[in-house]
């Protein structure tokens, strides 16, 4: 049997207005909504908008109607990432500060260039867990003069994070507190931020990128659990980083299983996979969006990963 969390939880569902909701959002959405209510806590809905090409008014509207209608309810207003953009470059101002970021002037395009390059010659190239190839580096030590020489020519570029320097400042083994999406306080389990290389923290056009700006919002909120999906599992070594050097809160995480297409994908936005709106357009009740998705009386805890 499940034990219930010695505090009262504050749980977030925090999607981008960039396309419809899909059956794994409603997962995530509904793990996060029966956890607070089975443990009188709180829901909370963010809206994740930092990116103002692809997010659209429309879909957020789409995101309030979908969420009512599987029944779910919130403190209004809902957070926008939008309003907090000052509180993003504060911190980013402070990385700076503490000599954790560069700018980067390589684009995409070079990175893989080089990489091919790299590898064409038999040279392995590391990559991050999703299977990126990890930033070169190449820009880390460059003399100050012609970082601000780039900078006020107009190039574009990133914030990234010194991996390297940003870890050899820890003082103590980077863990995360891992459990089960449905209750009980988990494990300790070992953070390697190492394996991704020089992040993105922010653009010149963009505040923060999301790493950044979920750690933040997380501990403004008083977030107590992160119930999210599997694929960003690796990635909470990121966060785990970033709440150390910023003094932020750090909440139990409870990863959860994707939703999957019959061949095993995960859905997403980008692929077209069927929206919440079409399924009830279709007929659909929220009783099935739920049994769908995975969600239901019969559900129970399953362990965490490996």
């Amino acid at each position: 049997m499940m034990h219930a969390p010695t505090r009262k939880p504050i749980v977030r569902f925090a999607p981008s207005p960039n396309g419809l909701l899909h059956l794994g959002h409603a997962r995530s959405a509904l793990l996060n909504w029966r956890f607070a209510q089975d443990h009188a806590g709180t829901f909370l809905l963010r809206i994740e908008d930092i990116d103002r090409e692809r997010c659209r008014p429309e879909f957020e509207q789409a995101i309030f109607e979908d969420l009512a209608w599987l029944g779910l309810s919130w403190p209004a207003p809902a957070r926008r990432q939008s309003d907090r953009f000052d509180v993003y470059r504060a911190a980013l101002t402070e990385l700076e500060r503490l000599g954790l970021v560069y700018p980067a002037f390589l684009s995409r395009a070079e990175i893989r260039t080089l990489v091919r390059e790299k590898e064409e010659s038999g040279e392995a190239w590391p990559r991050d867990p999703d299977g990126a190839p990890l930033y070169p580096g190449t820009e880390r030590d460059l003399p100050a003069d012609r970082r601000a020489a780039r900078i006020g020519s107009g190039a574009p570029f990133a914030w990234r994070l010194d991996m390297k320097r940003a870890i050899e400042g820890l003082k103590t083994q980077l863990l995360w507190q891992e459990a089960h999406e449905s209750g009980g306080d988990g494990a300790a389990h070992p953070a390697d931020p190492a394996k991704w290389g020089d992040v993105i923290l922010a653009r010149r056009d963009t505040p923060a990128s999301y790493h950044l700006s979920v750690v933040l919002d997380d501990d403004d909120q008083g977030i107590t659990d992160v119930i999210r999906g599997r694929d960003l599992f690796e990635a909470t070594a990121i966060h785990r980083l970033l709440q150390e050097i910023l003094g932020l809160d750090q909440p139990v995480y409870r990863h959860h299983r994707l939703v999957a297409d019959e061949s095993g994908r995960k859905l997403s936005k980008s692929d077209a996979d069927t929206a919440l709106a079409a399924l009830r357009n279709g007929g659909s009740t929220a009783a099935d969006i739920a049994r769908m998705a995975g969600i239901g009386a019969e559900l129970r805890p399953f362990p965490s990963p490996a």
